[in-house]
């Protein structure tokens, strides 16, 4: 059994089981044994994966161990820290190296540190910045012949000695001997103090970048996580501020579906919506390329948008977003920031470009990842660790996450962090740089408490609007929903935000007409709804829309168009638009026309006439279009990867593997021969009578209820019945063998 084997034999059981939980990948599938478990320790693809959630100065320890050749023969605790820096004690490195003895990334005592091959491989190629060492140079004559270094040559030296050993320079082809080399590179190459990797390339020896780093062999240490400068706020005015983000969001989510109904964009062959659809989207929302595409991103993984499965597929609402609409406030909210949090996908890099120079857009490939809702949980879980009311910036986050895990999400690590910071802030998530009380709860009891937790601090709903004599509603904070819904109809939005204005125009009244209210229903209305006294402007408006509203009467022939007042429809028929329509009078009081009603209305309207349409029972007909909707596909929650077995699987299984470690090492003697795959009933019934009688353990191969094979070391107690009753020499306790699955037996020799 290789080394990490032996050592991996004296963990207790409660910290091999704390190793499976930290490197889950060491047990999938189930190693069989110890020994196998000691190889998958050391293989690089596991290693490189536990080197990924360790800190910069656990990370710092690994490559001092590499540069001490712990791959190769065992080191010394004490050798480690003084690697490390003057800064660094004994005891600051005795922590670290107990965290990875408990990931077995290092193993042995403090006098004989061991590490795996591989680790080599997965550190930089260059451990602590610092280059290989020179054969033929000492720590004494590396420190000498600094000392004798002109001011070119240490600043040189200085420089290869700070950051990375490597340099490259047209002076390395070149063999110059000392007393004619003209530079600094062709003197330290003649004197031994550069190593020459190519023509083009030097590298400076370990021994002299030692030497000029003095009490800090490996440069910049970190041995404790930064402190970031907290900002503090109110924890009221944190969760106030978070109410109006969401309130915006909700509002912006709504006009993107309304602006999507009436114009949805095509879907593009590489998939996603073009850039120009979405500069045109955002143009009418009045906000940033950047919260558009989260919008986009958000609504579609909430099921409120969806491609249609036409020849030529477009991105329209789907028939949830109709439910989603009807909903509580709170949990329209709720299921936004449910489906931003396990979103698999990054917003933020809607705008760079691929490989091929292309803008990347909203629900395109290039956005896919699938660790993504993992690392937004990770960078909201620091926000939480801070104490309540306080917050960090995103920059001094990404620093202190930064060190927890230098190695993680590549280079967009600290981009990620600030990505995510501000998509939570525009959903509520956070606020002034702080976790919110229903960003916690999302995280931590599900989205329906997190919507309870938004609602608590939500203001509640008016019923009234404040009318000014400009012919502007203001709301001044969110309206009841039905209240809502009427103030849409009967005006249009000039501004949002904390107050919503509105604007009652000719077209928004004839639209209310047009939906079957009538003058004294919107009189009623603002009269009951308004806290301010109604404008006679506002009342002329109305009346006087509605005078003319409906005085042309239009149905279906294909469709006609009717009014009391014969002089009226002259008038239509004297007008252009009569030809278009393809207008003709078939009574003094009737046209008709071969165009569908809609159309018919429509081409008045734009005529300046405002016609209204009726049914068979002359009741007026709302011609406004129901909405295009799309069925939408049901969306997998996303699962960050093979699922963690639970403590009493790992305790099970590291039971299993002490078992087969025993069974595997135990020296067979006496055994039964297997007959057609089995070993005959009679002389096993009487190998095992023997052990029992004689107190000798037994080897068993085994096979349990669900068919999985495995081996024990046993000794019988008693044999009958058909169970084999003995103690288990993994765990010494006492277990029932039915003889039918036993598959092997063979007696243990001393």
């Amino acid at each position: 059994m290789p080394p990490v084997g032996n050592w991996l034999r004296d963990r207790s059981d409660e910290q091999l089981v704390a190793l499976l939980r930290a490197r889950p990948d060491l047990a999938t599938p189930p190693p069989a044994d110890l020994s196998v478990l000691g190889s998958r320790v050391a293989q690089r693809s596991s290693v490189a994966r536990a080197c990924e959630e360790l800190d910069s100065f656990a990370l710092s320890t690994m490559e001092a161990l590499v540069l001490l050749d712990a791959d190769k023969q065992p080191v010394a605790l004490d050798a480690v820290a003084e690697l490390l820096g003057a800064e660094v004690t004994v005891q600051r490195a005795r922590r670290t190296v107990t965290a990875l003895r408990d990931l077995a990334l290092v193993w042995g005592g403090d006098d004989s540190l061991e590490i795996a091959g591989t680790a080599r491989e997965v550190l930089p190629t260059f451990p602590g910045g610092l280059g290989r060492p020179a054969e033929d140079l000492t720590e004494v004559t590396a420190k000498a012949a600094l000392a004798e270094m002109d001011e070119e040559e240490r600043r040189l030296v200085g420089k290869l000695a700070d950051g990375s050993p490597i340099g490259r320079t047209k002076d390395a082809s070149a063999h110059v001997p000392l007393e004619r080399a003209t530079n600094p590179v062709q003197r330290l190459l003649a004197k031994g103090l550069l190593l020459r990797r190519d023509t083009e390339t030097v590298e400076l020896p370990r021994q002299l970048a030692l030497a000029v780093r003095g009490d800090h062999p490996m440069g910049r240490v970190e041995p404790e996580e930064p402190a970031p400068e907290l900002t503090q706020s109110d924890r009221e005015r944190v969760d106030s501020t978070a109410g109006g983000a969401a309130l915006e969001l909700l509002r912006h989510v709504e006009e993107l579906l309304q602006a999507w109904e009436a114009e949805p964009p095509d879907v593009l062959r590489s998939g996603g919506v073009g850039i120009r659809d979405v500069r045109r989207t955002a143009k009418t929302l009045e906000i940033g390329e950047q919260h558009m595409s989260l919008l986009v991103e958000v609504a579609v993984a909430a099921g409120l948008l969806d491609r249609t499965e036409d020849a030529e597929p477009r991105w329209l609402p789907t028939i949830s977003s109709d439910t989603w609409l009807a909903s509580p406030v709170e949990q329209r909210w709720a299921a936004l920031a449910a489906a931003w949090l396990d979103l698999p996908r990054l917003p933020g890099l809607t705008g760079a470009r691929d490989e091929k120079d292309r803008l990347i857009g909203p629900l395109s490939d290039e956005l896919s990842r699938p660790l993504a809702p993992k690392d937004r949980r990770r960078i909201l879980d620091y926000l939480d660790e801070l104490p309540g009311g306080c917050g960090a910036r995103p920059d001094d986050v990404a620093t202190v996450l930064a060190w927890r895990a230098p190695r993680h999400a590549g280079r967009l690590r600290d981009d990620l962090v600030r990505w995510t910071l501000s998509e939570a802030t525009a959903l509520g998530v956070v606020a002034l740089d702080a976790m919110t009380t229903a960003g916690r709860a999302l995280l931590f009891d599900g989205p329906a408490e997190a919507g309870h937790r938004l609602g608590e601090v939500l203001p509640e709903p008016l019923d009234h609007v404040l009318v000014q004599a400009d012919l502007t509603v203001v709301a001044p904070g969110r309206l009841e929903p039905d209240l809502a819904a009427e103030m849409k109809l009967v005006a249009d939005v000039e501004s949002a935000g904390s107050a919503t204005v509105y604007r009652v125009s000719e077209g928004s009244a004839r639209r209310a007409l047009d939906a079957g209210y009538t003058a004294d229903d919107l009189h009623a209305l603002f009269r009951d709804r308004s806290k301010t006294p109604i404008p006679q402007a506002l009342t002329y408006l109305i009346d006087d829309v509605a005078r003319r509203h409906g005085k042309l009467r239009a149905g279906t022939a294909a469709a006609f168009l009717r009014c009391d007042d014969p002089v009226v429809l002259t008038e239509v028929l004297a007008t252009p638009a009569s030809e278009e329509l393809e207008l003709r009078r078939i009574a003094p009081t009737v046209l008709i026309s071969p165009l569908p009603l809609a159309d018919l209305v429509d081409g008045l309207r734009t005529a300046g006439f405002a016609p209204v349409a009726e049914g068979p029972d002359g009741n007026v007909l709302d011609l406004r279009s129901s909405g295009r909707r799309t069925r939408g596909k049901t969306r997998q929650r996303t699962s960050y990867g093979p699922p963690v077995p639970s403590a009493e699987q790992l305790g099970a299984m590291v039971t299993q593997l002490r078992a087969n470690d025993i069974a595997g090492s135990a020296r067979r003697g006496r055994a039964v021969v297997p007959e057609r795959g089995r070993p005959s009933a009679e002389a096993t019934l009487a190998l095992l009578r023997d052990a029992a009688a004689d107190e000798r353990s037994v080897w068993l191969g085994f096979v349990d209820t669900h068919g999985v094979r495995s081996q024990h070391v046993v000794r019988p107690v008693s044999v009958g019945g058909g169970i084999l009753q003995g103690v288990d020499a993994a765990n010494d306790e006492l277990g029932n063998f039915p003889l039918h699955r036993i598959t092997s037996v063979a007696l243990v020799e001393d």
